[in-house]
């Protein structure tokens, strides 16, 4: 593992969080691909979905990125895998989950592709 690109993608996941706190649907949608897909709880989301979230302002209070992994199989594709610490806005507890983000360096910045959530404590398939 790179330093230089996990920092470069720790910088893009933390971009995308900080649209969550700041309720901007126009810079996390320039954030995602337009094929993005997200796998959540909930089901399958793509980039509309993703930023259609935001349209009654930040979801997200406070966030923190713990125990950050990297997996790069090839030249600007890589897979950020964490653990996300976070509070959603209008909430005092905070949640647990576990993130895996599919990024390509296109261009010279990095977009993301794919995304998948997994709530902490979910039953070991």
């Amino acid at each position: 593992m790179t330093l230089p690109l996990l920092n470069d993608l720790l910088n893009a996941e933390t971009a995308v969080w900080q649209t969550l706190v700041t309720g901007d649907a126009a810079a996390d949608a320039a954030l995602l691909a337009p094929g993005f897909l997200g796998v959540y709880p909930t089901g399958f989301a793509g980039r509309d979905d993703h930023a259609g979230q935001l349209a009654h302002g930040p979801t997200v209070a406070a966030w923190r990125i713990e125990d950050a992994r990297l997996l790069a199989p090839v030249p600007d594709l890589a897979l950020l895998a964490y653990r996300a610490v976070f509070r959603r806005t209008g909430r005092a507890e905070e949640e647990m989950m576990f993130v895996s983000s599919l990024w390509q360096r296109q261009g010279g910045a990095w977009i993301n592709l794919f995304s998948q959530d997994t709530p902490a404590g979910a039953a070991v398939p």
